[in-house]
């Protein structure tokens, strides 16, 4: 197996600031898990699956907090490396460095995309402008912010998801206060859990089978080791965003999500809808329709932030390894990727004209061939822990201070709950489309590697 140095950029490679704060990072963890899959995307879930939802958020919940950890204990031994898909290329060698780290990339351009539209979605029904002339103007905003500083990345993006964050405590607030003082249900508080075909209404394997698609809503708190490489103390912000930052937004996930499927009969719950906005209303609370698409649309703010920040320096770190164009390691005077900023909003505009013209195909399309592309780098990821740790214990153990937890089991079943969740994905007719359009993007990324390799070889 091919091994490389912690640092094997070219020589000569240009440094990204260090403008990013404690504060920037802690909240740019929370605003990559707390998004529009939450206020929106948990509709699908709860249609789907029924109140039993809530163990699938706590099955997926614990696979994405081992990974988190796992990659903590790796950020925090080699603080500077980057994009952390550069983890796949310590432990197991560059095809799956270059593999990981264009999948991601590929996975958040998509994501920007989806984001963009969504949003000017949400814009069109308010001001009667076209979709991709309000999408434009989104990813300009966000495209701005990123290319004047990093900082201004992570002031925006703290912001952002403060917001977040104190939605999701009022809405737990609020109703945990309603289910005290009163029944939801003549049948008692928590008839509704069990009252409309029980609490797995379509069978104990719909649980498992809703891992799937919940999971992906969990990722995103991987962008903060990104981040916090441009920060003063990347070890620090690491080893304090995987001990505490994604242990508790998993608690706003699952009682919010709770609460929801206790207060409201999940049969009314319908994909697409805002199923805390229903249970707002239900609760009685005026405006709540407005209130959570102000928030979605903060949520989509966040996302589109966060992605042409992340995208950007994936390519960078790609560049100085010498896996994509060397125009992309190129700097402003603020130390801001410029180029690879460009390539991303490209894309994404590229994106919006192709929609404007068949906006269901496109769509489609994005989510289709993005959907399991993030298991694949967290996998990835998680087997070259298991190499890297065993490295560390045999030459350097000063270096190990954060630990995953259990190892090596808690890591062995890391990785297998992802290969479990790929395999349920081909094999559920609702997610096979997903999971070959993945695979064929993953094939491209092997066969671009193998191509790359052949051709250095040759030349």
């Amino acid at each position: 197996m091919t091994t490389v140095a912690a640092d094997p950029r070219k020589a000569g490679a240009p440094e990204l600031s260090k403008d990013l704060r404690q504060r920037h990072v802690t909240m740019i963890s929370i605003g990559g898990i707390i998004g529009a899959g939450l206020f929106v995307g948990s509709s699908a879930g709860i249609a789907t699956i029924g109140p039993a939802v809530v163990v699938s958020y706590l099955l997926a919940g614990f696979v994405v907090l081992l990974v988190m950890r796992m990659l903590g204990e790796m950020a925090a031994a080699y603080p500077n490396m980057g994009a952390f898909t550069e983890f796949a290329r310590l432990g197991l060698g560059n095809w799956a460095g270059f593999t990981a780290g264009w999948v991601y990339w590929y996975f958040w351009v998509c994501v920007v995309a989806i984001e963009a539209l969504a949003g000017a979605k949400l814009l069109h029904n308010w001001i009667d402008l076209p979709v991709w002339t309000w999408g434009v103007i989104l990813l300009a905003a966000m495209t701005a912010t990123n290319l004047w500083s990093t900082k201004s990345y992570g002031e925006f993006e703290f912001w952002f998801a403060s917001i977040k964050v104190v939605a999701i405590i009022l809405f737990i607030g609020i109703g945990a206060v309603a289910l005290g003082l009163h029944a939801p249900s003549p049948a008692g508080r928590f008839a509704n859990l069990t009252a409309h075909g029980g609490f797995a209404p379509f069978g104990p394997f719909s649980v498992l089978g809703g891992v799937t698609s919940v999971v992906f809503a969990l990722t995103g708190a991987e962008i903060a080791t990104v981040a916090a490489a441009e920060s003063a103390e990347p070890g620090r912000a690491v080893a304090r965003m995987t001990s505490q930052v994604v242990t508790r937004i998993l608690l706003f996930y699952v009682l919010s999500i709770f609460l929801i499927v206790t207060i409201v009969p999940w049969t009314t719950i319908h994909s697409g809808d805002s199923p805390f906005a229903i249970t707002l209303e239900r609760l009685g609370i005026p405006g709540a329709s407005a209130i959570m698409n102000a928030i979605v649309l903060t949520a989509v703010l966040s996302c589109l932030n966060s992605g042409l920040y992340v995208c950007s320096r994936v390519l960078f770190t790609l560049a100085a390894h010498g896996d994509a164009p060397a125009a992309m390691v190129k700097l402003n005077r603020r130390k801001v990727p410029v180029t690879a900023i460009f390539v991303v909003m490209a894309f994404a505009v590229a994106a919006m004209a192709a929609s404007a013209r068949s906006p269901d195909k496109v769509f489609t399309f994005l989510v289709d061939t993005s959907g399991a592309l993030m298991l694949i780098v967290y996998g990835l990821v998680a087997t070259a822990q298991i190499v890297v740790r065993r490295r560390l214990e045999r030459d350097d153990p000063s270096r190990l201070v954060v630990r995953m937890w259990l190892f090596p089991w808690a890591s062995y079943f890391a990785v297998a709950g992802m290969v479990g969740i790929l395999a349920a994905m081909a094999f559920i007719p609702s997610s096979f489309a997903q999971f070959a359009a993945s695979m064929g993007v993953l094939a491209v990324a092997l066969v671009a590697f193998f191509l790359l390799r052949r051709n250095r070889a040759t030349a």
